[in-house]
């Protein structure tokens, strides 16, 4: 949220739980709803999920969720860059997993590569927040 906010968006916080969006952004009078995750750099690549994921429920109605037509974009937040994106549903081709490269491919594609440059808005340094294991 920080870092939308030095971006210039306005942020609005849905209230009470289980929101299909955890944020709304504003800028010069469009509202954007956005679902909030965070990314791990693996392989070059930050990467997120983009469904829900209700497997770990006993009993669970559908093990997946997806967000389409409910939100309009993912804030994406990524510790080990500390890269803070907004990335367009449109943009997030796959139904589970969406990737940003950061790094160049080992085969040099460039074509239809997400570059998470594209979609970066800011950056955000959080230390100190851990808890040592076996604490």
């Amino acid at each position: 949220m920080a870092a939308m906010q030095e971006a210039g968006y306005g942020l609005y916080v849905p209230f009470g739980e289980n929101t299909r969006c955890d944020l709304i952004l504003e800028r010069e009078g469009e509202l954007t709803r956005v679902q909030c995750k965070t990314g791990r750099l693996r392989e070059g690549t930050v990467r997120f999920n983009v469904c829900s994921i209700y497997a770990h429920h006993p009993n669970p109605k559908a093990k997946f969720r997806q967000y389409h037509g409910e939100i309009d974009a993912f804030g994406v937040y990524c510790p080990e860059t500390a890269g803070v994106y907004l990335v367009p549903i449109s943009h997030a081709a796959t139904n589970y997993k969406c990737w940003l490269r950061v790094e160049p491919p080992r085969n040099n594609q460039h074509a239809r590569v997400r570059w998470a440059a594209d979609y970066e808005i800011g950056t955000v340094a959080i230390g100190g927040l851990r808890v040592p294991s076996g604490a």
